[in-house]
């Protein structure tokens, strides 16, 4: 009994150590933006960008789609946000959007 307690302590402090990198690379990944515009009747939100890595996209303006509607209902232009996006066969879409931190 004594080993399987000590087997599961090495694997939950594994767990640990490995989480921590890649809760920290997953909140790198994010990019700060500002709310320009909210279009909740076509599901599209503008937004003043800095670089977007996983797109290796510059800094800029511009429209996304978003996956979900529910994420416009909780931002307003001049809002501070942090975002993820992807490429979905060629629209750009949000899919992760939070206050800035």
């Amino acid at each position: 009994m004594k080993s399987l307690q000590q087997l599961i302590t090495v694997a939950a402090l594994a767990a640990a150590s490995f989480a921590g990198p890649v809760l920290a690379q997953a909140a790198a990944d994010m990019t700060q933006a500002e709310v320009r515009k909210v279009d909740t009747e076509n599901r599209k939100l503008t937004l003043k960008h800095g670089p977007i890595k996983n797109l290796d996209m510059p800094a800029m303006t511009m429209v996304f789609e978003v996956k979900d509607a529910a994420l416009l209902a909780k931002v307003k232009a001049g809002d501070k946000v942090q975002f993820r996006a992807v490429d979905n066969a060629g629209k750009l879409t949000v899919t992760e959007l939070q206050p800035a931190k």
